[in-house]
């Protein structure tokens, strides 16, 4: 069993910043990657920023030199600081991992349940 949990959401102003976390637990052999998607309501949810293993990341255009993503592999974390927040950044933002357990093989990819982000004019 693997579980994702985000913390960090909330409300916040235009220009204003927040920093989202999300820990993975459970029986992980090993975690390929992980990121952050968000959905907006009425839009299809959509890739923010991943971060791989080894430190590479990708970033959505919309939030380039903005938003950062960060790793803790020891703590099986990833980090999203979210600067010059807009309201278009209005969303639920979700942690993704693509991981390995230890009770089956194969890459399988695995959410959290959810943060809210609401950015005000």
């Amino acid at each position: 069993q693997v579980q994702l949990v985000e913390s960090g959401g909330g409300l916040m102003q235009a220009g204003g910043s927040l920093r989202l976390s999300c820990a993975a637990s459970g029986s992980i052999f090993g975690i390929a990657a992980m990121g952050w998607y968000r959905q907006a309501p009425g839009k299809q949810r959509e890739l923010v920023a991943t971060v791989t293993s080894v430190g590479s990341t990708n970033y959505a255009d919309s939030v380039k030199g903005r938003f950062t993503i960060s790793r803790d592999n020891a703590k099986n974390a990833v980090y999203l600081q979210m600067n010059s927040l807009k309201p278009e950044d209005t969303a639920v933002y979700y942690c993704h991992g693509a991981l390995r357990t230890t009770t089956s093989s194969g890459l399988y990819v695995y959410w959290g349940q959810g943060t809210q982000v609401t950015v005000s004019s």
